[in-house]
């Protein structure tokens, strides 16, 4: 008589307290820095703010996996200088930084493990319909889960124009609703 393994699954709420628990922790880490940014920096900055917006998007998300804690600064940008121009090149900046994770995922080098969220990206982009929806929706929120999309839809063969065509208004929606978030909270 053959004895039943017993399971060792874990509480469906204790899949998402880590999660959530680091979630919380890099929001209490931008909060701190943008209350350690001093207001004056940035207007010190001069028209170099709206070069600041591009560069600080496109080298946080050039970065793969690691975040980077870019929100206090483009909360800073967006209230010294104008909102929408602010927005528009964080947006540019990051869809540009995002083709680091697209490029190594056409190079054909898997720098994740095969989790079931990789597995659920991995099929959504693989349906034409889908694949677009999917990396808006990725995009236009702001997680460090984007980067395995991008390293899928890199991987995967979808074409560069219909990346960056999605990528950038989801970018556009992320960084609009930071820079007002922190406009309305903060100044």
């Amino acid at each position: 008589m053959a004895v039943p393994e017993e399971t060792t699954q874990m509480p469906t709420w204790r899949n998402w307290l880590r999660p959530l628990l680091i979630g919380l922790a890099l929001v209490l880490v931008n909060v701190l820095i943008y209350l350690l940014l001093p207001p004056d920096l940035v207007e010190q900055m001069g028209n170099f703010g709206y070069l600041g917006a591009f560069l600080s998007a496109l080298l946080a998300n050039a970065s793969v996996v690691i975040p980077v804690p870019y929100y206090p600064l483009l909360i800073r940008l967006g209230q010294a200088f104008d909102p929408a121009w602010v927005t528009l090149l964080a947006a540019a900046g990051s869809t540009i930084g995002e083709l680091t994770a697209f490029y190594v995922g056409r190079s054909g080098r898997g720098a994740f493990e095969n989790t079931r969220f990789y597995q659920w990206v991995q099929r959504q982009l693989s349906h034409p319909w889908r694949a677009p929806l999917v990396l808006f929706g990725l995009s236009a929120v702001p997680n460090p889960a984007f980067d395995v999309a991008g390293l899928l839809a890199g991987a995967m063969g979808i074409p560069l124009w219909l990346f960056c065509a999605t990528v950038f208004p989801g970018r556009i929606i992320r960084m609009a609703t930071v820079i007002w978030f922190g406009y309305v909270f903060f100044s």
